[in-house]
């Protein structure tokens, strides 16, 4: 039987225009929408088909072809302009569809002809019974040809139509904020994913050889997809109803970045396509180095980096090929092999461990030698080091939150991105001792005073001479209290303030008369110590709004008669520190204590009381403001960044302000005053300190505030204990016994604790 093709040739379209490739017809209608058809306005019918003489005439003036060549020459924005809206950008699948009926229709449209001809004959002609149904070798090679040639178009057209997209998953580039302590371990994350990211070069050449052993050891000589892979798993999803393996390094990838976890067939489809063409958009290190910053590894992490910081404590550059080699085991499910979660797990991960090793020696990436040093399974840390316990790494990383942003120069935005990493100044074993110290006193007071120990706050701080925050104790627990007692500025610094006083008398002098000049004064200068003595000017007493005689009180009501300065200080004697800020000037007073590293926010009024320690200072800053006494009248701002990183590179700081406060000579006095304030309360101590130890109490008028500072080896510690209802407002309440006495003060003994040999 022969085939015929229609007179006439290929069949046109109703109105006589040709078939034209893509399988649709040639459309002779204006295709302007809103713009009157050709048949409106000449009254006619609009001409179809060829024309008549079968040329192609010039168009004529007004005619729709001159019509159209001038809407394509017109000026933008002028009369005559059509502006055609951009239409919206389709999906890939859509694009893909769209393009294979395109094909197919040219296919059908060119060769429809001559396939008519050689049109297979079924059921067979002359045969008989079930041999009619039997397809002959040539209709079944047919078949299987025709079934090849479809599939090589379908697969060249999506490769083609397919996309890679321009921005990562937005979860996939969040990442969170490392915070490390001063010798460099691990100390705290934060934000919402644990993942940072690391270059390639950092991470050892075994380590990714054992990733590349466990996953994907073709990796480098792949088009990004494994068709052996591929077959298994389709096997696999045909046999238990699921997608399973068979995906290359680089399809995980994609996987990762760019597209959904959801286990379906058109997912995979387009997983193969965008890696066969992000095969050859990336280098192999590239991707490599995306899919290990991308990767979960169990515990919170993703990212090799955090990986190994969660289960090792070290960078990922510190890994050695066992650490390796286990972290790679993570990667087929960290919930079936982190070793800690139960018994199965810990054989599967050292089955896995074992295999990957004895793979990367049988593909020539470790030799015999190497893999016989690693036979004892490297065992992981309990828990992830970096796990916020909300206890105080919150409070320290609170507080190295502010200083970076600042020092850095980051804002809000790029910090919550993450990817950053924040080398504190925080040293781990001072921060542990002071929070004993702070806990052993917190519990005495809930057994002798429950009811007062309710609202006792404990805020304290060690800062080293050259402005570095050593610790702090910012409270009990930052999940119930977010507010930082060693940050407060809420209570008085009472007689605590007193060498700021002396400071400022010893570098200007003081004033006896109005228009007198000032006379420089001594330790030895002599100044009257009595109980209630009121405060005099050159007029005569202080008189407050009240029109009361202002006077300072002693501790225990204790005269000391005629006293010198450097013995008053020893003694905190009130009354004799009140005068001597008059007679200084409370401006010179207030400009000290600013030097020396006192907030302006926090410092009291110019009146007779600032120089009793009216001022608010938080515990850090007054730690600080002493170690100004220690470092020979220079200051040096608290700061509690070392550096800054984000992903291994480093972030320029600013470096801490550093400045002279007041002359050296001032400074060695203060220091020399203290040392004696702490040898005469506390003589067997400072017996065994060897005059390394300078330090002094402090206490208020209103029983508010009870408070310790000193420096011992180079560091300043202070602590003050005080009490607020949190719950009601930010009023220092009387602390009813809770500060201790004199002889037996609780803020001393939690500085001398913290202060213990560190182990």
């Amino acid at each position: 039987m022969q085939l015929r093709v229609p007179e006439g040739g290929i069949p046109t379209t109703r109105s006589g225009g040709p078939l034209i490739p893509g399988g649709g017809r040639r459309d002779t209608s204006e295709d302007t929408a809103g713009t009157p058809s050709d048949t409106e306005e000449t009254g006619g019918a609009a001409p179809t088909g060829d024309s008549p003489t079968g040329d192609s005439p010039e168009a004529a003036p007004g005619s729709r072809a001159s019509r159209r060549a001038d809407a394509r020459t017109a000026a933008p924005g002028r009369p005559g302009t059509r502006r055609r809206r951009k239409a919206p950008r389709t999906a890939p699948t859509a694009r893909l569809v769209a393009a294979v009926l395109a094909a197919t229709a040219v296919v059908v449209a060119v060769a429809g002809p001559r396939l008519r001809r050689v049109r297979p004959h079924y059921p067979r002609p002359g045969r008989t019974g079930w041999k009619r149904w039997v397809p002959s070798w040539r209709q079944t090679g047919g078949a299987v040809l025709g079934a090849f040639g479809l599939s090589v178009l379908t697969l060249t057209v999506a490769y083609a139509v397919t996309d890679i997209p321009d921005n990562l998953n937005s979860y996939a580039t969040q990442q969170d904020n490392v915070y490390f302590w001063a010798d460099g371990t691990p100390m705290a994350r934060a934000g919402w994913v644990q993942r940072q990211e690391a270059e390639l070069e950092d991470v050892p050449e075994d380590v990714r050889w054992a990733v590349l052993a466990a996953e994907n050891e073709s990796f480098y000589s792949d088009p990004g997809i494994s068709a052996k892979g591929l077959t298994r798993a389709v096997l696999r999803t045909v046999g238990q109803g699921s997608t399973q393996g068979g995906s290359t390094i680089t399809q995980q990838y994609v996987k990762n970045v760019y597209l959904s976890q959801e286990q379906t067939y058109s997912r995979k489809f387009t997983e193969a396509m965008m890696a066969l063409k992000l095969d050859n958009k990336m280098s192999k290190d590239e991707i490599l180095e995306g899919y290990l910053n991308t990767s979960w590894f169990g515990r919170g992490t993703y990212g090799i980096q955090r990986a190994a910081q969660a289960y090792y404590g070290k960078d990922v550059s510190g890994l050695n090929a066992s650490e390796g080699a286990f972290l790679a085991a993570l990667l087929k499910g960290a919930g079936l092999y982190d070793p800690t979660l139960g018994a199965a797990n810990r054989a599967r991960a050292e089955e896995r461990w074992r295999w990957t090793l004895d793979r990367m020696v049988k593909i020539g990436k470790l030799s015999a030698e190497e893999r016989a040093g690693y036979r004892t399974f490297p065992e992981p840390l309990e828990s992830n080091p970096l796990y916020n316990t909300g206890e105080q790494s919150d409070y320290l990383v609170e507080l190295a939150t502010q200083y970076a942003k600042k020092s850095a120069h980051i804002s809000d935005k790029d910090f919550d991105r993450g990817g950053y990493q924040i080398y504190t100044t925080f040293d781990k074993k001072r921060v542990d001792q002071l929070t004993r110290a702070v806990g052993a006193a917190r519990d005495k007071a809930r057994k002798t005073n429950p009811e007062a120990a309710k609202h006792v706050h404990y805020g304290a701080a060690s800062i080293a001479v050259d402005g570095r925050i050593l610790a702090i104790h910012g409270g009990p627990d930052h999940r119930k209290q977010g507010y930082n007692e060693s940050n407060a500025t809420t209570v008085r610094a009472g007689s605590a303030f007193q060498p700021f006083v002396y400071a400022a008398a010893l570098e200007h002098g003081v004033r006896k008369s109005r228009d007198g000049t000032p006379e420089p004064v001594t330790g030895e200068t002599v100044y009257v110590g009595d109980d209630k003595v009121p405060v005099t000017t050159p007029e005569g007493p202080y008189w407050d709004r009240s029109g009361r005689k202002v006077a300072a009180k002693n501790d225990a009501g204790r005269s000391y008669g005629r006293i010198s300065l450097h013995r008053a200080l020893a003694s905190s004697v009130n009354t004799t520190f009140m005068q001597l800020g008059m007679d200084t000037g409370l401006d010179k007073v207030r400009a000290t204590a600013q030097a020396s590293g006192l907030l302006p926010s926090s410092l009291g009024a110019q009146v007779p009381a600032l120089a009793a320690g009216s001022s608010t200072p938080s515990a850090i800053r007054m730690a600080s403001g002493y170690t100004t006494f220690a470092a020979q009248g220079r200051h040096t701002e608290p700061y509690a960044i070392l550096k800054v990183t984000r992903n291994g590179h480093v972030v320029a700081t600013d470096a801490p302000a550093t400045r002279r406060a007041m002359d050296a000579d001032t400074a060695a006095e203060v220091q020399s005053a203290l040392t004696d304030a702490f040898r005469t309360a506390y003589p067997e101590t400072a017996a065994k300190a060897g005059g390394e130890v300078a330090g002094k109490r402090g206490t208020t008028e209103d029983d508010t505030a009870a408070w310790y500072v000193g420096t011992e080896k180079k560091v300043s510690t202070a602590v003050v204990v005080y009490r607020i209802d949190l719950a009601k407002s930010l009023e220092p309440l009387p602390l009813e016994g809770l500060g201790g006495t004199i002889a037996d003060s609780v803020p001393y003994g939690i500085w001398s604790e913290a202060l213990r040999p560190l182990g």
